[in-house]
């Protein structure tokens, strides 16, 4: 029985290397099988070679961009924009290069290319006017940088947020609710867009309220600039850009102000929660200095009104709020909305790069 095992073993030792002989024959003749097209031969495995020279560049286009944005996080003095259009046009530059060379692996030849430029032109002509035109747009935002990733912007169309990538098609915009919108980028280049961050980041909010008549115009200012450095998204409470105070209309019912401040550049992102929190701190100085905040006001003549007495019912004793229904809470969302910005960031400096290094 012993014998009989052994003999069976060697057989099969002796025949391996013809089925592994046979096996890669058959693998050659499944690989050279294809299509003639064209004057072109296209094969299984020229076309399996190119995805894998396609997969290779897009891997290579992922680290590269990877490698960059680690040095744009590790160093404070480079300039992030920059960085960020570096990314994209390596990104696309191996894209390009990669289907160049997966296309001549699986046997297509450049010369033969004039029939694809042909083709394509056909199409932009037709149905992909829209695309090009928004890629074009796109490569100009990029090299001509008057919109960088992290710039506050508004449209025309009234989408305002913060940039937060530039496709090739769109970019796409986070508003202060959190929403994601994605905006052709032909609409960038032919629209008007305003761009609250292009060079400084500090930007003047206008804050409008009213006083009764007869208010003393002195004591309404103090109260505002009161109010303005009770909020701590105020630039500066000195110098040509302190807060100011400006009377702007005698009104039907009331003397309207402004509240002129410039805010810091963490608030400059939410104007919607900034005028919040000035106008609760506003609301709460007025009422400090005991000044009125008048509503429309009409005279109403009566000739006669029968007389009636009015019994008055005793009113509930007023409890005091907690501490926590009494404060600015647009102040406070904001202050956790930068917090978590700034622990994201973080969170992202600290995280291991690609090659293993910190």
């Amino acid at each position: 029985m012993m014998l009989r095992h052994n003999d069976v073993l060697a057989a099969a030792l002796v025949s391996a290397p013809e089925a592994v002989t046979h096996g890669l024959q058959q693998l050659a003749r499944w690989l050279n099988m294809g299509v003639h097209v064209g004057g072109v031969d296209i094969t299984i495995g020229s076309i399996l070679a190119a995805l894998v020279l396609m997969a290779l560049f897009l891997l290579a286009s992922a680290i590269s961009k990877r490698l960059l944005h680690r040095y744009g996080q590790r160093h404070d003095n480079v300039n992030q924009s920059s960085v960020y259009t570096i990314e994209r046009l390596v990104h696309y530059l191996l894209l390009v290069v990669g289907a160049l060379v997966a296309l001549n692996v699986a046997g297509v030849p450049m010369s033969k290319m004039t029939v694809f430029a042909g083709a394509l032109g056909v199409g932009l002509g037709f149905g992909l006017q829209a695309i090009f035109n928004n890629f074009v747009s796109g490569l100009i935002l990029l090299f001509e940088r008057s919109l960088k990733v992290g710039d506050f912007v508004e449209l025309a169309s009234g989408v305002h947020g913060t940039v937060r990538d530039i496709y090739i098609r769109s970019t796409r915009i986070s508003t202060n609710d959190n929403i994601d919108i994605l905006v052709p980028n032909s609409e960038f280049v032919n629209g008007r867009v305003v761009n609250w961050t292009l060079q400084d980041a500090a930007r003047r909010l206008k804050i409008p309220f009213g006083v009764a008549y007869g208010t003393d115009k002195e004591r309404v200012k103090m109260a505002a600039l009161e109010a303005a450095g009770e909020v701590p998204f105020t630039l500066t409470l000195e110098g040509p850009r302190a807060p100011q105070v400006w009377l702007t209309q005698f009104g039907d019912s009331s003397l309207n102000y402004e509240l002129v401040v410039w805010l810091n550049a963490e608030a400059t992102r939410r104007p919607g929660a900034v005028t919040a929190a000035y106008n609760w701190a506003l609301h709460s100085a007025l009422e400090k200095y005991g000044i009125e905040i008048p509503f429309p006001q009409r005279d109403l003549h009566v000739k006669s009104w029968p007389e009636r007495k009015h019994v008055k019912s005793p009113q509930p004793a007023s409890q005091p709020l907690p501490p926590e229904l009494t404060d600015n809470d647009a102040v406070r969302d904001i202050q956790r909305e930068i917090a978590e910005s700034a622990a994201e960031d973080e969170s992202e400096s600290r995280s291991p790069s690609p090659d293993g290094k910190r």
